[in-house]
């Protein structure tokens, strides 16, 4: 209940959002209530980043293997990674934990994505699924970031980020990188 209204807040708000008060304000509860819970204000964004990550991983391998059995498209992979960076707040408490140099908020973050690409790696080449999350992962970041902002600065369609990813994953799949079949 707390890490889900601190993921709101973030989505809302931003990182600096994200503080034990306005946590307590939204599940209302006393702010000493949730300082107990938590301890710091850094504790709560290390456990926000381990709920959100594994949240995000889990969405990622679920639309993995509905693909393995034909129950979803490269679109809907690349949708899954895009929408939780954007909509989800991954990419904005992961650039905020690189800015920051807050390693401890980020490390749960590159755990989860190192978890999924281990989850994958005994079907597949483990190195080149780590190149394909590796650029996934940093398109849907970048896109998140300042997606909307770059597609009008190059009067391109906002959908020209997911567009690539999808090709590319279908290009992948298509070449079974992923030894999951077209």
């Amino acid at each position: 209940m707390a890490l889900e209204a601190a993921r709101i807040l973030l989505v809302e708000n931003g990182p600096q959002g994200v503080t034990l008060k306005a946590v307590a304000a939204r599940i209302d509860r006393t702010h000493a209530n949730v300082l107990h819970h938590f301890g710091t204000a850094a504790d709560l964004h290390r456990e926000l980043a381990k709920y959100m990550a594994s949240h995000v991983c889990q969405s990622i391998s679920d639309a993995i293997h509905a693909r393995r059995v034909g129950e979803a498209t490269p679109r809907d992979v690349g949708d899954l990674v895009f929408d939780a960076f954007d909509q989800g707040g991954a990419a904005a408490l992961s650039s905020w934990a690189a800015l920051s140099r807050n390693t401890d908020t980020l490390e749960p973050i590159l755990a989860s994505i190192r978890s999924v690409v281990e989850e994958f790696s005994p079907d597949c080449d483990a190195r080149e699924l780590a190149r394909i999350s590796h650029l996934l992962v940093l398109w849907a970041l970048g896109d998140a970031l300042m997606g909307e902002q770059l597609s009008n600065a190059l009067d391109l369609p906002r959908s020209t980020a997911r567009d690539v990813a999808e090709s590319t994953l279908k290009r992948w799949f298509e070449e079974d990188v992923f030894r999951i079949g077209a």
